[in-house]
């Protein structure tokens, strides 16, 4: 097990300072020449992708945090242009770690929740108990309610780096056990699977990217 995970472990350094996770940053290197290029299929496509996103991000925010969701949309950059970049050979995955995860779930959740209860602690009592329920069932509710939100931060960290580590598990070990394969018809379907699974990841780097931010949406509607 020591093994099969240690393709997540930073190992890339120069004088002892790990370039691993420099890799976040390479999805930047793609940005600026959209602002001093002329306009291309791929720059049209993404702002036709940002487009939709402000609607469909629009739509599930309240009429004073439409402004809000441009915070979102770069949250949606950020997380798919990594995901994809892990998809390269010898590319540092940061979307797969706890650490990177963490980092973007955690500040966004304890700002929504500080702000919540500075400004509006009524309705932040009122949103432990669910309209219509019973009075014997009250305290079950506030504390289900309570741990749900303080889990919110974790099961949004966990879902995108288990789903991330997963894909890149399965491709990992299909793709060692190719060595070992003798049959030229065995390897063919290997590599057909591994092209199949890849197709996978791909959906799975955009789904994953699209739920983080849509979470983080609703998390932040509820607050008022």
């Amino acid at each position: 097990m020591a093994n099969l995970f240690s393709i997540f472990e930073p190992s890339s350094s120069i004088f002892s300072f790990s370039l691993n996770w420099v890799s976040t940053l390479l999805g930047l290197l793609f940005v600026p020449y959209m602002y001093w290029a002329s306009p291309s299929r791929w720059s049209l496509l993404w702002t036709k992708i940002t487009q939709t996103l402000h609607k469909e991000f629009s739509a599930l925010l309240l009429p004073s945090h439409l402004g809000v969701s441009i915070l979102f949309i770069s949250l949606f950059s950020l997380i798919v242009f990594n995901n994809f970049l892990g998809l390269l050979p010898y590319v540092f995955t940061s979307s797969s770690h706890m650490v990177m995860t963490l980092s973007l779930s955690m500040p966004l959740w304890v700002t929504l929740m500080v702000s919540g209860w500075i400004n509006h602690t009524q309705h932040m009592f009122a949103h432990l108990v669910p309209q219509g329920t019973p009075s014997v069932l009250m305290p079950f509710m506030v504390l289900i309610e309570t741990i749900s939100n303080v889990i919110r931060p974790g099961t949004l960290a966990v879902r995108l780096a288990a789903n991330m580590i997963a894909g890149h598990l399965l491709l990992t070990l299909l793709g060692s056990t190719g060595p070992s394969l003798g049959s030229f018809f065995i390897i063919s379907i290997l590599v057909f699977s591994q092209m199949l699974l890849l197709t996978l990841e791909s959906a799975v780097a955009i789904i994953q990217s699209y739920v983080f931010a849509v979470l983080s949406t609703l998390y932040t509607s509820e607050i008022n």
